[in-house]
């Protein structure tokens, strides 16, 4: 009987292990919640199990359902590295993008890139996630995330990378007193307090604490944020200091404060999974972005 099993259903009962939900898994695969309800009845007929059973919050999968997980997940990503013809054109390709990005990355590139997609690639559908942290290598390897653009510092081990810009940190402030004839020595700067940007975990330490400490000085974290929007806001109704990248400045209410000295930039990188460099629509995606962020990204 599982000779039965039809492309669609293993994507309807892969849409079903990301959401555990009938009705977000309708959503991704942009078919009506009947047609999933339809689906899974025939999964059901062909596989002799209930493989989704009704829980408190949605739907979870039998043992049996989870045994399929892992040879289901196979399957797909295998079809997805199935090459595509040369004569496809991005404005054929129907599929849904997965896209994990930070707050930055979100108004400096993915804004665009939109914007871009609609009129190239219009049959293409975009999810945007926010920055996965912990396990991004393996749901890029399950085919969960297409997609992420993050720093090349905190890119794992067992994933691809493309350059894409060099970003730099400015010095602001809603403390227009800090502003001065000379610039704000280092020394000076860390008696402030700081708002520090974490995406993805909470901790008090941040990327340019490491350049402190070579220096041998150390700054007063004072609050922890996971997006650089939220920091912004908060500097306003505060004396406090924050680095923000300069592609997301200026910004109204906030002041540049000039140094004598500022922390190193850091190398902006889409990263994916290694089989994506079988993808035609991945690879024509990755020259979309090279050009988009050559135009747009300039401080």
């Amino acid at each position: 009987m599982i000779e039965k099993l039809e492309i669609k259903h293993l994507r309807t009962l892969n849409a079903l292990y990301k959401f555990n939900n009938m009705s977000l898994a309708a959503e991704y695969l942009n078919v009506s919640q009947q047609a999933i309800s339809l689906q899974l009845s025939k999964m059901r007929d062909i596989l002799a199990d209930e493989l989704f059973v009704r829980a408190a919050h949605g739907m979870t999968p039998t043992p049996y359902a989870k045994q399929l997980e892992s040879h289901i997940q196979k399957i797909l990503i295998s079809l997805q590295e199935i090459p595509l013809s040369n004569s496809t054109k991005p404005n054929q390709v129907e599929r849904t993008l997965v896209i994990s990005a930070t707050d930055y990355t979100q108004k400096v590139i993915i804004g665009e890139l939109i914007k871009d997609l609609r009129l190239s690639a219009p049959k293409v559908k975009i999810l945007v996630i926010d920055i996965e942290s912990t396990s991004l290598t393996q749901k890029m390897h399950r085919g969960e995330i297409d997609l992420a653009f993050t720093t090349s510092a905190f890119v794992p081990v067992g994933l691809e990378t493309e350059p894409l810009f060099v970003e730099k940190y400015q010095l602001v402030s809603a403390n227009k007193a800090l502003i001065s004839k000379d610039k704000l020595s280092i020394e000076q700067l860390v008696k402030q307090d700081f708002i520090i940007i974490n995406p993805g975990v909470a901790n008090l330490k941040g990327s340019a604490d490491t350049w402190f400490e070579k220096q041998g000085l150390s700054r007063n974290v004072a609050v922890s944020v996971p997006s650089f929007f939220m920091a912004q806001q908060y500097l306003k109704t505060s004396n406090m200091v924050a680095f923000i990248p300069s592609r997301l400045l200026p910004s109204d209410g906030l002041f540049n404060i000039p140094l004598t000295k500022y922390p190193p930039g850091y190398q902006v990188v889409a990263a994916y999974h290694p089989s994506a460099k079988s993808d035609p629509f991945i690879i024509w995606l990755l020259n979309q972005i090279q050009s988009l962020v050559s135009v747009t990204s300039s401080p």
